[in-house]
């Protein structure tokens, strides 16, 4: 079954450049990496916050933890810290593995 990967990022607007930057690397990287299915992202400006989602679609939890495993090692290998990145530029991030809902499902009170 099909693992989606949401992660949602509550950023300053001053922090974007510098955020868009890591996340371009870290889409680039992940589209190579066995399972990988698709992205996309979604934004939202309030204030002087951003609110910016990513979502990425794997073939099952095989791929999903495979491509964990490939995305630390890389990060690794750049030297690259993503807790310390995201404290210093003030970012929170809230991250889960979903899977597709049955919309026809009748505790959702959708197929109606």
């Amino acid at each position: 079954m099909q693992k989606i990967l949401i992660d949602r990022f509550i950023l300053p607007k001053s922090s974007q450049e510098e955020f868009f930057q890591r996340v371009k690397i870290n889409r680039d990287f992940i589209k190579t990496l066995p399972g990988f299915i698709k992205d996309s992202a979604y934004s939202r400006e309030e204030g002087d916050l951003l609110f910016f989602v990513t979502v990425a679609v794997w073939k099952d939890q095989e791929a999903i933890e495979n491509a964990k495993k490939n995305v630390f090692s890389e990060y690794e290998k750049q030297g690259f810290d993503m807790p310390a990145m995201l404290k210093r530029l003030g970012i929170s991030i809230e991250r889960g593995i979903f899977e597709e809902a049955d919309v026809n499902d009748s505790r959702l009170n959708w197929a109606k």
